[in-house]
């Protein structure tokens, strides 16, 4: 299936039924009174977000989406039938701008969350809600309103944890490929991947993480070069870039050092809070070097890079479980800090049967006396001056 981020599609709500100015008429009753139904409500265009879609293809070629409109009212005080609603699936992650405007309306960030994306239009009020002591025969009704009408634009960034960065044939598919079960395209030439690709790492039975490969970048793709930056956005909702490097390049006038130099230019020419992102160096094709350990050293020396660095051969595997397992501990730690807060005792609210400051039970409240009750003897203990007491 053909890969679609990007759509631009229309919804129009369906208009409301008009309401009706009817008269009771029968045999004998020459004065049945006003009897006019309301018009039903217009259809409403609805959005849910769907975790078995991944594409927006569907939006591509049907841009037009229309609700049904609502029944006209009748005699006899019958309501018309309100307009069939629509609800269009939608990927997860899809987020929803006005195209005239330009403001983002929705985010779908979680499956099955649903939002209105037309509003129907209202119903409209027959005769029988004019009546009144002074209007016994009213002639007035009003018209249904219309639905809602927009323009939008649909944008898909996709949800990963984990997202590749790095130059064509820098090996990013056949990472994605050793450590998921996520099939992208292979070869020996530039721009294989030309969509991003998902794939689920699993490093135990209860813990995985989601990685995202998008298309290579190249110098100058602020200015249009290669795929441009089409495909960056996807990175937006990682949590950490893996930046790829190949060390070992086939062409020897190729510096991998200017092309790392090069790729973080490009990502912060595109947007700053992604080049704000936590990024890991990652050394691909280290099997075809004589010194891995030098090389890494020199390489972060020269590069100036003082983050975290693994050194891999995705073509072998080597090095690739231990960057797996580095970055699963890492999302573990993140995904715990940003839940520590909600799960500090200090603020979860205090059981009803809580001890007193003392350690002593709290007492329970005294209850007040009824107006006009006498107190019994046992809530009041008569005094030694009291003449009722006993002996």
């Amino acid at each position: 299936m053909k890969f679609v981020d990007e759509a631009t599609i229309e919804v129009i709500a369906g208009k409301g039924g008009n309401g009706v100015a009817s008269f009771r008429r029968e045999k004998f009753i020459p004065m049945g009174g006003p009897d006019g139904g309301d018009g039903g409500r217009g259809g409403t265009v609805y959005a849910v977000a769907d975790r078995n879609i991944n594409t927006l293809i569907d939006y591509r070629y049907a841009r037009v989406h229309r609700a049904q409109n609502g029944e006209q009212g009748s005699g006899s005080d019958r309501y018309g039938a309100g307009g069939s609603d629509i609800t269009l699936r939608m990927p997860v992650g899809t987020m929803v701008y006005d195209a005239d405007t330009g403001e983002l309306l929705f985010d779908l960030a979680a499956h099955g969350q649903k939002v209105v994306l037309a509003a129907g239009g209202a119903g409209g009020l027959g005769n029988l809600h004019f009546k009144s002591s002074t209007n016994r025969a009213p002639r007035q009704f009003t018209h249904g309103r219309p639905g809602e009408h927009r323009r939008l634009r649909l944008e898909l960034k996709v949800l990963a944890d984990v997202g590749l960065l790095g130059m064509p044939n820098a090996g990013k598919s056949t990472l994605i490929r050793k450590l998921s079960n996520a099939r992208p395209k292979v070869a020996d030439y530039p721009f294989t991947t030309l969509h991003p690709n998902l794939g689920v790492v699993r490093t135990d039975s209860e813990r995985s993480f989601v990685i995202a490969d998008i298309p290579g970048l190249i110098e100058g793709a602020a200015e249009g070069a290669g795929l441009g930056h089409q495909f960056l956005r996807h990175l937006s909702r990682t949590r950490v870039l893996l930046h790829l490097v190949d060390v070992a390049p086939l062409d020897p006038s190729v510096d991998p050092i200017r092309e790392a130099r090069a790729i973080v230019e490009e990502l912060r020419r595109y947007d700053p809070a992604l080049y704000e992102k936590p990024r890991w160096l990652v050394l691909n094709k280290i099997d075809m070097v004589d010194d891995p350990q030098g090389l890494q050293e020199a390489f972060c020396l020269e590069l100036g890079w003082t983050g975290p660095v693994f050194a891999i051969s995705a073509l072998a595997g080597q090095g690739t479980q231990e960057l797996a397992w580095a970055l699963q501990n890492w999302l573990d730690e993140q995904r715990e800090a940003e839940h520590a807060f909600d799960e500090d005792a200090r603020f979860a609210p205090p059981p009803q049967d809580a001890p007193a400051a003392g350690g002593e039970p709290a007492a329970p409240p005294a209850r007040r006396p009824r107006r006009g009750a006498r107190p019994s003897a046992a809530a009041e203990p008569p005094g030694p001056g009291d003449e009722n007491a006993a002996d």
